[in-house]
């Protein structure tokens, strides 16, 4: 089991033992973690599970595919860190990856 910490925009930090092979949006969703809607479930058509990658992790987690840059123009607030959670596949090698919930979803 690999460890994500999710960072709720009030502060809350929800930390989860996640499997390998599954996204943050699908343990996000899956912890009822607020902030997170993912209403196309996973798709990459909407922009509604928009989190921020923590500054230490960017390199780690890669920038978006062209597909999800598209969808990130629609997200709210969206900065240099900005990422779809649906996007992001647990490994070993994101360990410890830290995420932040923005204020709202696009």
């Amino acid at each position: 089991m690999t460890k994500l910490t999710i960072v709720a925009f009030d502060g809350t930090s929800h930390e989860l033992e996640v499997a390998n092979g599954s996204t943050v949006m699908e343990n996000a969703v899956r912890n009822s973690i607020p902030g997170i809607e993912a209403e196309c479930g996973g798709a990459c058509a909407c922009a509604t599970c928009h989190v921020y990658v923590d500054d230490a992790w960017t390199a780690a987690v890669g920038a978006p595919e062209a597909m999800e840059e598209d969808m990130l123009d629609f997200a709210y607030d969206v900065r240099p860190t900005s990422r779809l959670s649906c996007q992001i596949k647990i490994s070993d090698a994101l360990d410890g990856l830290v995420v932040h919930v923005p204020e709202r979803q696009g």
